[in-house]
């Protein structure tokens, strides 16, 4: 009579041929092994955050690094970064260079994250935003990577975000200019930021060394610093519009209720 199989009969998920191998995992395995649901899993897939699986016939099989990459995925969602964001480190990752080798740091940590994300149902964004959840808008915040699915939940990348879009949708205008100025803020602020990682790559990284606390803590300090001059100059910026853009705008159209200035002719 024969014996029942024993472990190498399942050698091609769990050993190879010199012992044990990498787990191997099918989608739903996967998705439950990640903490996340299989919609997500495809989600992700589509949005190609995944590197394709591994076929055997009609079945797919995930690898350790699949759910590495979930996994890194989730903690910077967590830590406030949008999908289009993460869309690009993979991007760099997968021309085999990390985060830090894109600063020159390589193993180094970032010791900061200040967004937060919101996880909402539907019907509470609709709540936010009444009669702006349309279609096209929720196409350009999925683009955008300022929205995520997971399961039946809707995941804002910022609440910081969410609130200032909230409000400025409460004041009367449309979610889609928003969005609008969003893209061109962020493209204003991905130069800022691009300008301080030059000035801090040229003239601080050549002196210090990769993992160390004391260069963490560097970077840190040097962060705060950007971040500082930045809000500054946007302040005063939003100063100088408010003093002038008012006083314009109501010349040109006269005050409720007051005559305007004299004009020629």
């Amino acid at each position: 009579m024969a014996e029942p199989p024993g472990p190498a009969a399942h050698q091609s998920r769990t050993e190879g041929p010199a012992g044990p191998a990498a787990r191997q995992y099918r989608a739903a395995e996967l998705a439950r092994a990640a903490g996340i649901t299989p919609r997500t899993l495809r989600f992700y897939r589509e949005r190609k955050l995944l590197p394709p699986p591994r076929r055997e016939g009609r079945i797919a099989w995930y690898g350790p690094q699949h759910l590495a990459r979930l996994q890194t995925i989730a903690a910077l969602l967590e830590r406030g970064h949008t999908l289009g964001g993460i869309a690009e480190l993979i991007s760099a990752f997968e021309c085999g260079r990390d985060v830090g080798e894109l600063l020159g740091l390589a193993g180094a940590a970032v010791p900061w994250q200040e967004e937060a994300a919101v996880r909402l149902t539907p019907a509470e964004l609709a709540d936010r935003f009444a009669g702006e959840v349309t279609p096209e808008n929720l196409t350009a915040s999925l683009d955008m990577g300022y929205l995520g699915v997971d399961g039946d939940e809707i995941v804002h990348v910022s609440r910081r975000l969410l609130d200032a879009s909230t409000a400025l949708v409460g004041h009367g205008i449309p979610l889609a200019a928003v969005l609008a100025a969003g893209r061109e803020v962020r493209a204003h602020a991905d130069a800022l930021a691009g300008t301080f990682t030059e000035l801090i790559r040229t003239h601080v990284l050549a002196g210090l060394r990769p993992g160390e606390p004391t260069t963490a803590a560097a970077l840190a300090e040097l962060r705060s610093i950007a971040k500082t001059v930045m809000d500054a100059e946007i302040t005063m910026a939003l100063d100088r519009r408010v003093r002038t853009e008012p006083a314009v705008w109501l010349g040109a159209h006269g005050a409720a209720g007051e005559p305007g200035p004299a004009r020629p002719g």
